[in-house]
């Protein structure tokens, strides 16, 4: 007998019922842009979007070069003795904030007081010295003028005396020619017994008188000469005037020389004896403090340093390929990493050499084993003033700047 089978019969939806397609439906297999229209309208934005995005990004960075290699720097000011002291104290402690003048350590002072009393007496004494010789050059001068005219005067009246001396001499020797002469007509008168042996002895005693002058003129003339040989001897000695008068300002200089010598003697004394005040030679912040009441210091014996926060500055590194457009005038953005802020600047220089090259050991590459590295060229970047009134950056720290090159 047959088996009888019932199928089912198929119940049709209501006419608003939604049917709902089973898994095995051919909506289901539709892909995803076909079942989702508006998802095409969004990827295609974001497409635009990440494009303009791209192209906004390389048209910023195609025009700043930035560099993480880069830090802080400052001038280091190391304070040292000038001269040989024992510290009698010290007013400052390590990071603490001085303006220039604060006296930071005070040595003792007694020795270099000692030394510039004894520099005053020793100018004092050297200035008296040169006043004597600076009057003693017109007394000089003029003693020496009056010398020469006293001689010229003695040489003239001693040649006058030998003038005088020879007249009265030429006057015996006339007389006594006369007298000579008489005597010897009288002698032939008394031989014929014209004259008397009274008249005859007469003409003797003339005779002899006037020789004897004679001998007294030449006694005179001699003695007359010999004046005027004394008298330009004398006059060949104050004509020596000058010289001495030289040899007088001589001895002026010499001793103006040693008041000017005795004079930098005090200054120098004065200066040690300032030196033995130490002071800050900047504004600053006192670091790596070596040095205790106490202690005996040498000269040049460093003792603290300064760092002067006015006026850092950033050295950045750059790689050699990222200085193509870079110039000294450009600005900067400067991030540091301390405080997550940045800072404006502009490049104040570009180092003449690579960090490589100016380094205490360079690269030598004339081994054969030659690799090429690409160099960085140290950049320095000033920053704009007025952006850090409480002193906050420091040397040392690390910073990101960034270069606008166009």
């Amino acid at each position: 007998m047959a088996e009888l089978r019932t199928v089912p019969r198929e119940i049709e939806p209501e006419e608003n019922e939604q049917v709902q397609p089973s898994r095995e439906t051919p909506l289901r297999r539709q892909p995803f842009l076909r079942r989702n229209p508006r998802a095409k309208w969004a990827i295609a934005v974001l497409a635009l979007l990440l494009v303009a995005g791209g192209v906004a990004y390389w048209l910023h960075a195609r025009v700043r070069e930035t560099t993480d290699d880069a830090q802080i720097e400052g001038d280091v000011v190391p304070v040292a003795a000038r001269v040989y002291g024992t510290v009698l104290s010290v007013n400052i402690d390590d990071n603490q904030a001085v303006k220039k003048g604060d006296v930071l350590v005070q040595l003792d002072p007694k020795d270099y007081q000692v030394a510039l009393d004894k520099a005053e007496a020793e100018l004092a004494d050297a200035e008296a010295a040169a006043a004597g010789a600076r009057t003693g050059v017109p007394i000089s001068s003029t003693t020496t003028s009056g010398q020469v005219e006293i001689a010229q005067a003695n040489l003239e009246a001693s040649q006058k005396e030998v003038q005088s001396a020879q007249a009265g001499l030429a006057e015996a020797n006339a007389n006594f020619n006369k007298v000579d002469a008489d005597l010897k007509r009288y002698a032939e008168l008394l031989a014929k017994d014209e004259v008397s042996r009274q008249q005859y002895d007469a003409a003797v005693a003339n005779q002899e008188t006037a020789k004897a002058s004679v001998d007294a003129g030449h006694a005179g003339v001699a003695t007359a000469q010999s004046h005027v040989a004394q008298a330009r001897a004398q006059l060949r000695q104050s004509q020596t005037g000058p010289q001495e008068v030289e040899v007088s300002r001589s001895k002026a200089s010499s001793a103006l020389a040693t008041v000017q010598q005795k004079q930098a003697a005090v200054e120098q004394a004065k200066l040690n004896l300032g030196y033995a005040t130490i002071r800050a030679a900047v504004d600053g912040v006192v670091t790596k403090k070596t040095v205790e009441p106490g202690e005996i210091v040498q000269v040049g014996q460093p003792l603290l340093a300064l760092v002067p926060l006015e006026g850092i500055w950033v050295v950045a590194n750059y790689k050699e390929n990222q200085l193509d457009h870079m110039r000294p005038g450009q600005e900067v953005t400067i991030h540091v990493d301390t405080y997550d802020r940045d800072y404006k600047g502009h490049v104040q220089s570009i180092g003449a050499a690579s960090a490589a090259r100016t380094s205490l050991l360079p690269p030598e590459n004339a081994t054969g084993n030659f690799v090429k590295v690409v160099q960085r060229i140290p950049v320095k970047i000033l920053f704009d003033k007025g952006q850090d009134p409480q002193h906050t950056l420091r040397p040392g720290m690390s910073v990101e700047p960034t270069v606008v090159t166009k």
